[in-house]
């Protein structure tokens, strides 16, 4: 089967490439990106288009599958922006999709497009997918679903799988997070358990994570093996809470008032000094946990490394300067010493 892969080079992106590579039924790739990277990847061909804006009929005709995974984290002050890839663009992609005869429509949505939910029992697929309203993230993610709906509805001789993984680590995408998240004043040298002798104990907070070669397993099966559809709830155990990560870490809890931890975020946010604004914050707290049974019943998925592996590794990531010769992955992307984070404006795209 030929698939198509939109946003094709970023932190999932790079992994479900290499788990199409390994299925003997996928015989041909297309990696979409707004950015061509420099290296070639067996099964690979490479096209570039902006879904924001580009004919995509041409990049998607022929393909059996489309797995579509672009999306926009920044920039983090012009919803403009991100709303015109995120949700019209994701409109665009499945359109495009249907009219190129593609028989399976494969999205990567998130636990963030879920209401407010509980964090002392799990939730299944059916919990209702209206977002956080202070999230744009989560707002965007929301706004899919429902056009996903209406894709469904409208033609269902296509197959439609949605994906609603956690947090989600790998090295690799250890320079592109911390330019998403920690922007470049935090120095790669800190970022080790040793460092961190000390875990806000925030009420509420609890999330779930998973590595990215697992979700990968998990877009490899929706794809190729299994003709399955609908929402799949996607996350390793255990969650992390604070008393899982100061175990991970050695670190001890301090209780800290949940708007205290808001207001910090937001102040730091409008002063420039990191590219993450309090919707953020707001999201961690207000997800359910999720209940991955379906995916274990109905794709034979479980992760195999932790949820605190996955961190772990992100950490030794973050601490080397770890990347991928993908644009969105190498960390000459925000400049040598990170002056183009700089000099665009911090939380900036890039």
């Amino acid at each position: 089967m030929k698939v198509a892969v939109v946003g094709a080079t970023g932190n999932v992106g790079s992994a479900v490439l290499r788990a199409l590579q390994r299925d003997v039924r996928v015989r041909e790739v297309v990696g979409i990106a707004r950015r061509r990277p420099r290296v070639d990847v067996d099964k690979v061909t490479w096209r570039t288009a902006d879904i924001s804006r580009d004919d995509l009929l041409p990049v998607l005709e022929g393909a059996d599958a489309v797995v579509h995974l672009a999306w926009l984290i920044q920039p983090s002050r012009d919803e403009r922006v991100t709303y015109a890839t995120n949700v019209e663009g994701s409109r665009r992609v499945f359109e495009a999709a249907v009219r190129a005869g593609a028989g399976a429509i494969v999205y990567a949505s998130s636990i963030g497009a879920y209401s407010p939910g509980p964090k002392d029992r799990a939730v299944d697929e059916s919990w209702a997918t209206g977002g956080i309203p202070t999230s744009f993230y989560s707002r965007h993610k929301a706004a899919v679903e429902r056009i996903l709906d209406r894709v469904e509805e409208a033609h269902p001789h296509v197959r439609v799988a949605r994906l609603r993984p956690g947090l989600i680590f790998q090295r690799d995408a250890a320079s592109e997070i911390r330019r998403y998240f920690a922007g470049p004043f935090l120095p790669g040298r800190l970022v080790r358990r040793s460092m961190v002798p000390v875990i806000p104990r925030i009420p509420g907070l609890k999330v779930q994570a998973v590595h990215a070669d697992d979700v990968a397993e998990a877009y490899r099966l929706v794809t190729a093996e299994r003709a399955v559809g609908g929402a799949f709830n996607i996350a390793a155990e255990p969650p992390l809470d604070v008393d899982e990560l100061a175990r991970l870490l050695g670190a001890r809890t301090v209780p800290v008032p949940p708007l205290a931890v808001r207001a910090l975020t937001g102040l730091t946010w409008k002063l420039r000094l990191q590219p993450t604004s309090p919707g953020w914050f707001d999201m961690a707290l207000s997800v359910p946990l999720m209940d991955t049974s379906r995916a274990r019943t109905e794709l034979g998925w479980s992760a195999r490394r932790s949820s605190g592996d996955a961190l772990l590794e992100l950490m030794d990531g973050l601490r080397d300067g770890a990347g991928a010769p993908m644009p969105p992955l190498d960390p000459k992307t925000g400049g040598a010493v990170r002056e183009r984070e700089l000099a665009t404006g911090v939380g900036a795209r890039l």
